[in-house]
């Protein structure tokens, strides 16, 4: 059956198999010290425009935002972020299990507002009993989001002021980053989010990579330390250059961008024959995920020929996530709109 389950159904682009078979014999050393992770470093500097940028890889996104967020955080505070955020709903309390609370605001698409976030933080000031409640240490969101949502440049301009009216880190988790980047509807360029945010990371597992995400960190004050993080995290890899390669490959001739937009590209196809359809959908996404609302009759018989996910069920309807990712086939897509089409 073909999935449209998850973005990391599949391995990994073709040359970055190529490149790791070519480079298995070929000694280094560790922990992301070798030459070829300091050309993966030089790479992504050149494509975000800031030469001052510290460049780290880690394995996975849950490792990267406990880890970015425990670098932070002092042991009395917590971190704002959506209700629907991936810290909040999808990591088991990874957040939590590092002792920091995440302070979750309500959102109807997935993001958080400048306002918000003042005012939460004025609230909590203006509380006599402030020392007695999890201080608001940092803001978290993601690009896209949960939902499949964007933020437009206005949206991260105003939310980044907010955060440096209160001297809050924002950390941005781009996990699935080249998705949002390449959306329609998007206006932010990798420079604009490079330079709205304090730390972000580049997603690679969900977007071309076997595994690995490249956590980018401008903000000066954050740099100091952040291996030794990553060594009591559990996510300094040994055979660092791994990690190396893939986005040493991935940031040549634009690849990450090109498979992205392909994603997208297919993505578009779906939405576009859903709205045909008159399927309706629970968010408006311009991104690699597309939120729908189907009867459980029309689920089971899309049930019937592919993999999806299940979210929310009701009495008679359900949410089901369809992804494209880097890697989706286009006929696979064509056999998709045709059932859909059938429903």
């Amino acid at each position: 059956m073909v999935k449209f389950q998850c973005d990391y159904a599949e391995g990994c682009h073709p040359n970055i198999l190529e490149r790791l078979a070519e480079t298995n014999f070929m000694q280094t050393v560790g922990y992301g010290e070798d030459e070829i992770c300091e050309s993966a470093r030089a790479r992504i500097r050149k494509a975000i425009g800031r030469e001052d940028a510290d460049i780290h890889f880690l394995v996975g996104g849950t490792q990267a935002n406990l880890t970015v967020i425990a670098s932070i955080l002092r042991p009395h505070q917590g971190v704002i972020s959506a209700n629907t955020g991936h810290i909040n709903v999808h990591e088991t309390g990874a957040i939590e299990a590092t002792g920091h609370k995440v302070i979750a605001l309500p959102s109807s698409d997935g993001t958080i507002t400048g306002d918000q976030v003042r005012e939460y933080v004025k609230a909590h000031w203006n509380d006599d009993a402030h020392e007695h409640i999890v201080q608001p240490g940092m803001v978290y969101i993601s690009f896209p989001t949960e939902n499949g949502t964007l933020y437009s440049k206005a949206q991260l301009e105003d939310l980044y002021k907010a955060c440096q009216e209160f001297d809050l880190p924002l950390f941005i988790d781009g996990a699935r980053l080249g998705y949002g980047l390449m959306s329609p509807a998007n206006d932010l360029t990798i420079q604009d989010v490079t330079n709205l945010c304090d730390v972000y990371y580049i997603g690679g597992t969900k977007v071309g990579a076997l595994f690995g995400e490249a956590v980018v960190i401008t903000a000066p004050s954050l740099k100091k330390d952040f291996r030794y993080l990553i060594k009591q995290k559990g996510g300094m890899l040994a055979k660092g250059r791994l990690l190396g390669i893939q986005f040493d490959e991935l940031f040549k001739d634009d690849l990450y961008f090109k498979i992205s937009q392909h994603a997208i590209t297919q993505a578009m196809r779906i939405k576009k024959a859903c709205e045909d359809c008159n399927i309706p959908f629970a968010y408006e996404s311009f991104t690699n995920q597309q939120f729908l609302i189907l009867t459980n009759e029309q689920a089971a018989a899309l049930d019937e020929k592919f993999v999806v996910s299940h979210f929310e069920k009701y009495k008679d309807t359900q949410l089901i996530r369809l992804c494209t990712s880097w890697a989706t086939k286009e006929e696979n897509v064509d056999e998709l709109i045709e059932v859909l089409k059938s429903l």
